[in-house]
């Protein structure tokens, strides 16, 4: 499928035209931001795994019943991936208390939750993605009841294949974020998963292999996502 005019760039991809309207094609960057755009930086190849690890992770979810916008990997950085009209709530699943849970609720980061908690975010830079509930998400016309009834189900589910799958792998889930979208009235899980977008540690030292490294100085970032890369596909 030939690669035709630039549409829009994001803060960590790019998104191209097709020679079919209804594809897309994303190429992922090694750029990095941080804290809504404010840490900016460049993490090295992290384009090429991102890609390939959200590859694997679309496999999967589509192989168990889970609809996304994935169509196909057509290189180290990019994929082929249905339009989508975005809905602009990112949906954040949390297991363990990290980040801006464990702040806000003066948790220990790393206190193991008694279920999933499901969070809803306003995906807007300019506001700085606040924190939201269905009655925002109501009044402003973002979504309806019915489609955040199956947006919170998929989440769920997406979440018990995710752990199943990444115990295997002696990796916990610990937190991540997700973007669904509209494509001919079908609502299919959108954007990445991958470091950047999820909280991986190890189960048995607790390191941080994620995008963690970079927001907080900790170094050895691209060693965290080829490592990730490597447990996931063996590779």
């Amino acid at each position: 499928m030939e690669k035709k005019d630039f549409l829009y760039q994001g803060k960590a991809k790019c998104i191209y035209k097709t020679d079919d309207p209804d594809v897309f094609l994303v190429e992922y960057r090694d750029d990095a931001t941080a804290y809504n755009g404010a840490k900016k930086g460049t993490i090295t190849g992290k384009g090429s795994l991102n890609n390939q690890i959200s590859t694997y992770f679309f496999e999967l979810l589509q192989n168990k019943g889970i609809p996304t916008h994935y169509v196909e990997y057509t290189g180290l950085n990019e994929m082929l991936v249905k339009s989508l009209d975005i809905i602009a709530v990112e949906v954040v699943v949390r297991n363990i208390a990290a980040g801006s849970l464990a702040r806000r609720l003066g948790m220990e980061e790393g206190t193991v939750l008694p279920g999933p908690v499901v969070e809803y975010y306003y995906k807007s830079d300019e506001l700085g993605d606040p924190l939201i509930n269905d009655d925002h998400i109501k009044i402003a016309g973002l979504a309806s009841k019915d489609e955040m009834q199956y947006i919170k189900e998929t989440a769920l589910k997406i979440n018990d294949i995710l752990i199943q799958d990444l115990n295997a792998k002696n990796l916990d889930l610990v937190d991540y974020k997700l973007e669904f979208g509209r494509h001919k009235s079908e609502i299919l899980l959108g954007d990445e998963i991958s470091p950047d977008t999820c909280r991986f540690w190890d189960k048995d030292t607790r390191e941080k292999l994620d995008k963690d490294r970079f927001r907080r100085d900790m170094g050895s970032v691209e060693d965290a996502y080829i490592e990730v890369r490597r447990r996931l596909t063996g590779k």
